[in-house]
């Protein structure tokens, strides 16, 4: 293995370190041990020039699968589609088999017998079995390696065990993530309540089952001064409340996936399961306010909720198929495609949201940035970089994407963790 792995000649964007300028990066030991003009020689050379090098991309929201449901996706499957995708850490949610409200579980989860390809930063379970009862031991599960906590698809809706949540969190100093659904508005329900839903026959989730959740939830942070992270922001609406909560000074972010600011409620067209997830694709409008708050900061940050599924669970009838699509591979050739040559969202911003903000939400210190003494993570990217992506050359185990056989504009070139390259395109 290199020790050192000397990175000459790219445009380097570090909106953390104020940097974006042609320089090199010499990685040392697992640690970027200098940044400019390099002369000092090292194991490996990559050449960079014409290409991005930005901070280690961090996907704050995956699905591995494992413990317990290992024919959809490993830790060590999941992890090589990440690299794949530019991403060299993923937080990864609790809803496995047994569900992850341990410490043992999460250190499981980070055993180097898993084979993972990336850093794996797991998402404990905010209460016992993720039933919303009783909450887990938060303390244990921060010391054992948790960066937050989650009942992730199952969303703690009782208001008290979320201001207990939220009050245990801020003591131990990590975030709450939730999945804003109030259930009890959309039990049976498979997608978007709209035209589309109606036209379909298809009974749909209302706006306000997100927008109520979320409402509730930064009353809850206001009054306990906790961090409350909204996982995959997808209405309007929801995003307004957060907005005048932020500007209230209530300690909340967001995160948004590259499907819902890039596909629509009509996407689904007749029945087809590639695009069902939860939540589901939304309107136009909903769209559009997803990609004017990426354009103007109100989103902290895209994550993919990479959320495998085997062919069996989604080629069933539309109402029957699992929620969910995987999304490490697409996100960047989305995001760039969409953001940045669409619609002109600088490069700068574009790593702010997959890089250094989520690296702030999760307290990942020393990553999210390329400064000297950080970790050695480093995304390498083509912007201009034209390729379709075939799903059946994915690393995933899983296939279930609507982005088959998508035209992108803009690719990763080459994934390093800990100053080893452990993908190159």
């Amino acid at each position: 293995m290199s020790k050192s792995l000397l990175i000459r000649g790219g445009r380097v964007v570090d909106p953390a370190s104020g940097l974006d300028a042609i320089a090199d990066i010499l990685l040392r030991d697992g640690k970027v041990a200098a940044v400019g003009k390099v002369t000092d020689k090292a194991d490996e050379t990559f050449n960079a020039k014409g290409m991005i090098v930005s901070p280690g991309f961090i996907d704050l929201h995956v699905h591995l699968r494992e413990p317990g449901q290992s024919y959809k996706e490993s830790i060590a499957s999941g992890t090589q589609a990440a690299a794949a995708g530019g991403f060299t850490s993923v937080c990864a949610m609790p809803n496995t088999a047994p569900v992850n409200d341990s410490a043992e579980t999460t250190r499981w989860m980070q055993s180097p017998e898993r084979g993972a390809g990336v850093n794996v930063f797991p998402i404990a379970a905010a209460t016992v079995g993720s039933q919303g009862e009783k909450l887990t031991d938060f303390k244990a599960l921060r010391a054992a390696g948790a960066i937050a906590v989650s009942d992730d698809g199952k969303p703690v809706l009782d208001d008290r065990i979320m201001e207990d949540a939220l009050r245990a969190a801020a003591r131990v100093g990590i975030p709450v993530i939730q999945h804003a659904e109030d259930t009890r508005l959309t039990s049976g329900a498979s997608m978007n309540a709209g035209p589309v839903s109606f036209r379909l026959g298809l009974r749909g989730m209302p706006v306000e089952a997100e927008a109520g959740v979320v409402g509730r939830d930064i009353e809850l942070a206001r009054a306990t001064k906790a961090h409350i992270h909204v996982a995959h922001i997808s209405t309007a609406d929801a995003l307004e409340r957060l907005k005048r909560a932020r500007a209230a000074g209530v300690n909340v972010t967001c995160e948004v996936t590259p499907h819902h600011f890039a596909l629509i409620d009509e996407n689904v067209g007749q029945y087809d399961t590639r695009f069902k997830m939860n939540p589901p694709l939304r309107s136009a409008a909903d769209r559009d306010a997803m990609i004017a708050g990426l354009m103007d900061g109100s989103l902290d940050c895209i994550a993919t909720d990479h959320a495998p599924h085997a062919r069996h669970e989604k080629e069933v009838e539309f109402d029957k198929a699992a929620f969910g699509i995987i999304g490490l591979e697409t996100a960047l050739g989305i995001t760039l495609t969409e953001l940045h040559h669409k619609r002109k969202l600088p490069l700068k911003r574009i790593v702010e949201l997959l890089s250094t903000n989520p690296a702030k939400i999760a307290n990942l210190q020393g990553r999210g940035t390329l400064a000297v003494g950080s970790y050695a993570d480093v995304t390498v990217f083509d912007p201009a970089k034209k390729w379709k992506f075939d799903v059946e050359k994915s690393k995933s185990k899983a296939r279930n994407t609507p982005f088959d056989g998508w035209q992108f504009t803009g690719r990763v070139t080459a994934t390093v963790v800990g100053g080893e390259i452990v993908y190159r395109s």
